[in-house]
């Protein structure tokens, strides 16, 4: 059952995508209104559909010391290795349990914890296959002959999806509850959602959440172009010309802990986990329910969870991703609740691109950070509001928030509608 009379905080954060590597600096792109999708380097794009994303420009020595973990760990790990690793530090949580006694840290391993929402797997974790079913040509028994000559026996530890959680958990001795959440692009804010509920619940002190993925590779982008999702430049969330999504890439953390142990170790709170809601519209995979259902209903849920009216909410962070109908319904879902008093809207994917399973903890690191600096960076890249969306609170310039609460919107596949209401702290 949840406490409701414990608050759970925020005390460390971690962020690296194509806009940077720390908060300050995709702060830094976020307010500038210069976004970070360009032409990529990944392969040569020429005569690929779509010929842009948003790329990490970290080396991995920087995001990954260990050069002999690179063998055994995907990009995608490295994110999500080095976001944690920033959180964990911010946070001091280790440096906090160092300092106790002998006989204090055990116990303390044993009640920290760690979730991780994961992209579950992309195309590129088959690629290291190509070659050998061309030399193949077909022979099912040749291509089980030469199968240990031509494919590393590390290909399964590489491409294990809970890799960030198993190398973050042993590092940190990070002993508590332990999940790897793998549902698509609700993956990240899960995992946050995840961390407070066992907080609440008494399973763990405290949980370093975290989300991680790269999607952009040659067939995913393929795939999405066929099916219409994908844009060719930066995404212009409900803008009348919106024509779709562009992929990014990266991770987020977030640690979450109980405010009095947070206040009796002296860590500094950056934020509140208030509550959060999830729901699914059961359309279809791709399908959304054109009243905006989902998004309500998710709203109301996370409004509820955290006793909140809809006059507290001073900003909406919203999904955002550009593609028509996602936000059409988005922004119905969001009129039903708030009518015609709607906080400020914003979103990021115009910076950064669509992150997938670490989109939704991405924009939940950088909300939190408007509503800090008491400043949203607006949407540049949307210069005039779809008409059929009709009267909605998007700018191209920075707004003020009304309140220190924000909603953070996250949609994916298969009609999943998340939503967590978080309050900064000054």
């Amino acid at each position: 059952m949840k406490n409701a009379s414990e608050k759970i905080v925020i005390t460390g954060r971690g962020i690296v995508c194509g806009a940077g590597a720390t908060p300050d600096d995709v702060w830094s792109v976020l307010e500038s209104g210069e976004t970070a999708v360009g032409p990529y380097s990944q392969w040569d794009g020429e005569k690929w559909p779509v010929q842009v994303a948003a790329e990490v420009k970290e080396n991995n020595r920087t995001l990954v010391p260990d050069r002999k973990l690179h063998k055994t760990i995907s990009r995608t790990d490295m994110f999500g290795i080095y976001a944690a690793d920033q959180a964990i530090a911010e946070s001091e949580l280790l440096a906090h349990r160092d300092a106790l006694e002998e006989t204090e840290q055990g116990p303390f391993n044993d009640r920290t914890g760690l979730i991780v929402g994961a992209g579950g797997g992309n195309y590129s974790s088959n690629y290291d296959y190509l070659p050998l079913i061309t030399e193949a040509e077909g022979s099912l028994q040749k291509f089980g002959s030469e199968l240990s000559n031509m494919v590393t026996p590390m290909w399964l530890l590489k491409n294990l999806p809970n890799n960030v959680l198993c190398h973050v958990g042993i590092r940190g001795q990070l002993k508590g509850t332990n999940a790897c959440i793998t549902n698509q692009c609700s993956s990240g804010i899960m995992a946050v959602a995840e961390s407070a509920s066992a907080i609440w619940n008494g399973e763990a002190d405290r949980i370093v959440a975290a989300g991680h993925d790269s999607p952009f590779e040659p067939e995913m982008v393929l795939y999405y172009h066929k099916l219409g999702l994908m844009s060719s430049e930066a995404p212009k969330p409900f803008d009348e010309q919106r024509s779709g999504t562009i992929f990014g890439e990266g991770a987020a953390s977030v640690v979450l802990e109980r405010e009095s142990d947070a206040e009796a170790r002296g860590a500094e709170v950056l934020g509140e986990f208030l509550g959060f809601g999830c729901c699914s519209e059961a359309t279809g995979i791709l399908d959304l329910d054109p009243d905006g259902d989902g998004v309500r209903r998710a709203i109301e849920q996370a409004l509820d969870d955290a006793d909140l009216a809809p006059s507290d909410v001073g900003l909406i962070c919203a999904h955002g991703n550009g593609t028509r109908a996602s936000d059409l319904t988005e922004s119905i879902g969001i009129r039903h609740v708030f009518g015609d008093a709607i906080p400020p809207v914003t979103g990021f994917k115009w910076a950064y691109g669509h992150l997938i399973a670490a989109s939704g903890i991405v924009d939940i690191v950088m909300t939190l950070e408007a509503l800090r600096r008491k400043s949203a960076p607006g949407i540049p890249t949307c210069e005039k509001v779809d008409p059929e969306i009709g009267d909605f609170p998007v700018s191209t310039e920075s707004v003020t928030p009304s309140s220190d609460v924000a909603l953070v919107i996250c949609r994916g596949f298969g009609g999943m509608n998340v939503v967590v209401a978080l309050r900064a702290t000054s």
